[in-house]
C-alpha cells in the first residue's frame, strides 16, 4: 500500500505549523493519544513548572521540546502518558516585584496594607502572564494537560509535599547537614540559586575584606600554645563577612603549616596570641 504526501513547492512554515495545530485541536489528537490507550501501562509526566510572573522566553521553547520529546516516544511504545502542567509561585521575586508596584516595604505588611491584601495581589502578579504562556505552549506543539494544573501556592500542593517529605523522613532517608546559605536580611529569609541569579542581582563594587578572629578554647589546645600568655585566637580571612553570623565551625588544613604569633589587642592592647597559616 503506498502513501501519499502533499507536496510543498513553496512551504510556508507558519502557515504550516497553524494547519497542524488547527488540525491537532479539531481532531482532539492530543486528548485521544491518552484516551485510546485506557488500560495500557501508565508513564505519568509533571511539568518542572514554569513562573507566570514572567515572559516566556527561547530557553523555554527549547527546554520544553526537549522535555515534550519522552511523553510522546512513552506514548509510541504504548503507555497512557498523563501529562500534568504547573505553575511555580516563587515566593521572593514575586514578593519583591509587588512591593515595588504597591511602593511598600516588608514593614509595611500588616499596616498599611493587610497581609490578606498583601497575599493576594502576590497571587494576582505570579500568574499576571499565563494567558501569554498558554498561547505559546499551543503554537509550539507542546502537549501537556493546561487546563487542570497544580499551583504551588495552594494548600494542596504544599500538604502534599509535606506528605512526601514524612514518606522520606520515616523510610529514614533524612540527614541533618550544615551549608552555607546566602541571606537576605532585609527579606528576612535564605535566597535560592534562582534568586541569587536574578538581573542586578551582582554588581561590581569596591569592598573591603574582613580577617575575623576566633576565639580558641584552652583545653583544645596543645600544650605549648596553653603555657603562652594572653589568650589564643585563630585568624581567617573572608570576602564574604555576611556569612560569618551563620558560621558553625572552623576548619584546619591537616597539610598546612601554622604558626603562633604573639601580638595585642589593638583597642584593649591586652596581650594575645594569633594562629594562621604559614607563608609558602
Amino acid at each position: 500500500m503506498s502513501t501519499k504526501f502533499r507536496e510543498y513547492k513553496q512551504l510556508d512554515l507558519s502557515a504550516r505549523a497553524k494547519e497542524v495545530l488547527d488540525y491537532w485541536k479539531s481532531e482532539s489528537v492530543f486528548k485521544d493519544s491518552i484516551a485510546l490507550r485506557e488500560g495500557g501501562p501508565s508513564f505519568v509526566f509533571y511539568e518542572g513548572p514554569p513562573s507566570a510572573n514572567g515572559l516566556p522566553g527561547i530557553h523555554h521553547v527549547i527546554s520544553r521540546t526537549i522535555k515534550d520529546i519522552y511523553p510522546r516516544y512513552k506514548t509510541m511504545k504504548g503507555f497512557q502518558v498523563n501529562r500534568k502542567a504547573g505553575w511555580d509561585t516563587h515566593g521572593l521575586p514575586v514578593e519583591l516585584g509587588v512591593e515595588k508596584e504597591l511602593g511598600i516595604t516588608k514593614e509595611d505588611i500588616g499596616k498599611s496594607i493587610s497581609i490578606e491584601e498583601y497575599n493576594e495581589a502576590c497571587r494576582k502578579a505570579v500568574m499576571r502572564y499565563t494567558d501569554i504562556w498558554k498561547d505559546l505552549t499551543e503554537k509550539m506543539g507542546y502537549w501537556v494537560d493546561m487546563d487542570d494544573p497544580y499551583i504551588t501556592y495552594t494548600p494542596k500542593y504544599m500538604e502534599s509535599v509535606w506528605w512526601l517529605l514524612k514518606q522520606i523522613y520515616d523510610k529514614g532517608l533524612l540527614y541533618k547537614g550544615y551549608t552555607i546559605q546566602p541571606y537576605s536580611p532585609k527579606a528576612g529569609t535564605g535566597l535560592s540559586s534562582h534568586e541569587l541569579n536574578m538581573p542586578g542581582t551582582y554588581q561590581d563594587v569596591s569592598d573591603t575584606t574582613v580577617t575575623a578572629q576566633f576565639k580558641a578554647l584552652p583545653e583544645t589546645l596543645p600544650e605549648a600554645l596553653q603555657q603562652l600568655e594572653g589568650e589564643v585566637f585563630f585568624l581567617a580571612w573572608t570576602t564574604t563577612p555576611w556569612t560569618l553570623p551563620s558560621n558553625t565551625a572552623l576548619t584546619v588544613g591537616p597539610k598546612i603549616d601554622y604558626v603562633a604569633v604573639r601580638t595585642y589587642n589593638q583597642y584593649t592592647h591586652d596581650p594575645l596570641v594569633v594562629i594562621l597559616a604559614k607563608a609558602s
